[in-house]
């Protein structure tokens, strides 16, 4: 049996202020059968049937999918042969991987909607040597993928995940296309030499897009999804997972046995009292993690003997909408936009890796900064015109305008924008060593502007698997019949994440586990 657990890589975004708030409103709104007022376009960082345009010829993945309505308790079976916890891209993934070699899966997911972080995520899915860059006549590895992304993790990555990371990504591109879920524009993100962050046609968010494919497949093969549905334990007998409890519908708790279980809950970046335990410096900032992000699935594994490892290691993304801790993808950045100071000057390679990125924001006055793009910039990143919609964007028809309307002297913001515009004109950055992203000139009006500052993203500390997606105990053994993917586990992206391979991760080993819990079943 396979098991899912919570929800994957999304990024929701939301004050800690905001917090109870927030859930309360999702809970209401769930009720109502209305879609999440929360949702966010990245990881980055949002729930329930998606609002992105998608292309008429990517119609089997943007379908409204019926899997939102969750399934009833009368589909409940005594035991199945995988249960997986979470209904986010991690979870889904590795369902669909398990019903297909056969085995009979239910997903269980404590929220009223599907999609975890996943469904907010913004930027891509990294992948190298893949067949949507061989097709645009892009040179690209698995092995330069894996070298830039130890690089950015500074070096404290399993190797051994990593490595199945990046030589199995470019499958996975394959395997979503196969399933109705085509990413074929690319993108830089930053720490990557190539454009290798793959988005949906139409250039929009990733996140939303993904989740609507999968829970089309999950739809398609009759999965069942048990909403509002908080698994609180794992049933251990002779040391082998055999099943969980959960609270069904939030009504009655019940015991399921499984055959394996795996758990896919993602990361704690909303749970305020774990954030501070393991770094208390980031206990004020806004976090663009959604409300179910609170580490449930780590207590799980950590009580059946799991071991958790890196959980001191938390990412803050360097662009986030402060009043409502809305993620700014990172793609528009990749995209040609810059950074500039309240004195309107560059002071970073935008396209450095994200704790740089931020470390350098941080260290400006009042610690924020702005985006600066022009209209080219929209017809790039299309996610742009979804910040306008929410009143993000501050713009004007020139750069002077726009310098007195975020109260910049405009005289050094303009001089800034000639100087980058000669940089993308001879291709050398000489201010800041800036080498991607520098295609496109920032010249064409009207204007535009985000304040942005850090932000929580995302939790690289979880539970220690192997590249099997098996969870190994504090002993270091394998935990039989446990298996866990995404933002749950540990270890394969260091001490900072590339962004790009959190997607990147939630898929390749959520179909690994989905696949090898399949396999133990039989």
């Amino acid at each position: 049996m396979l098991l899912l657990l919570n929800n994957e890589h999304g990024v929701f975004q939301m004050s800690k202020k905001s917090f109870l708030t927030s859930l309360l409103s999702v809970v209401m709104l769930s009720a109502c059968g209305q879609d999440n007022p929360n949702q966010h376009e990245e990881t980055e960082n949002t729930d329930q049937s998606s609002e992105n345009q998608v292309s008429d010829s990517d119609s089997s993945a943007s379908q409204e999918n019926e899997i939102i309505q969750g399934a009833s308790s009368d589909q409940l079976e005594n035991s199945f042969d995988v249960v997986v916890v979470g209904a986010g891209g991690g979870g889904m993934a590795a369902a669909i991987e398990a019903h297909d070699a056969g085995s009979s899966v239910a997903i269980f997911e404590k929220m009223p909607i599907v999609g975890g972080n996943t469904k907010a995520s913004s930027g891509g899915m990294n992948a190298a040597g893949s067949s949507v860059q061989e097709a645009q006549d892009i040179e690209d590895d698995p092995e330069l993928f894996f070298q830039e992304s130890l690089e950015g993790g500074h070096g404290e990555n399993d190797e051994e995940l990593l490595r199945y990371l990046t030589e199995n990504a470019a499958d996975a591109i394959d395997w979503l296309d196969s399933l109705g879920i085509t990413l074929d524009t690319l993108s830089y993100t930053g720490g990557m030499s190539q454009p290798r962050a793959h988005r949906p046609t139409d250039g929009s968010a990733v996140g939303e897009y993904l989740v609507e494919g999968l829970s089309h497949n999950i739809d398609e093969r009759d999965i069942p999804v048990f909403l509002n549905s908080q698994v609180h334990g794992l049933i251990e007998d002779d040391g082998e997972i055999t099943g969980l409890e959960v609270d069904l519908n939030q009504t009655e708790q019940v015991q399921v046995e499984a055959g394996a279980v795996i758990v896919a809950t993602g990361g704690f970046g909303a749970n305020f009292e774990m954030l501070a335990e393991y770094d208390p410096e980031l206990e004020d900032l806004v976090t663009t993690n959604h409300e179910g992000a609170t580490g449930d699935g780590l207590k799980m594994i950590e009580d059946v003997g799991g071991n958790l490892i890196d959980m001191d290691q938390i990412q803050v993304h360097p662009t986030v909408h402060q009043e409502d801790g809305y993620l700014i993808s990172e793609s528009v950045r990749g995209s040609g936009a810059i950074l500039v100071n309240q004195e309107g000057q560059r002071f970073v390679d935008e396209m450095e890796t994200r704790d740089y990125v931020s470390e350098s924001i941080s260290n400006e006055e009042d610690g924020y900064a702005y985006i600066i793009g022009d209209a080219g910039l929209r017809d790039r990143a299309s996610q742009v015109d979804q910040y306008d919609e929410m009143d993000l964007i501050v713009e004007r028809d020139s750069i002077e305008n726009l310098a007195q309307a975020i109260d910049i002297d405009p005289e050094v913001l303009s001089t800034t924008l000639d100087d980058w515009n000669q940089a993308v004109d001879q291709g050398e950055d000489p201010e800041f060593n800036r080498t991607t992203a520098m295609d496109d000139q920032l010249n064409e009006g009207p204007f535009l502007a985000i304040q942005i500052a850090p932000g929580i993203h995302h939790t690289m500390g979880g539970a220690e698997i192997n590249t099997l997606a098996q969870v190994i105990s504090t002993e270091g053994q394998v935990i039989p019949g446990l298996y866990a993917a995404g933002e749950t586990t540990g270890g394969v992206h260091g001490a900072n994440r590339i962004g790009g391979n959190a997607v990147a991760d939630i898929i390749v080993f959520g179909r690994q586990a989905g696949k090898q819990a399949a396999d133990y079943t039989k």
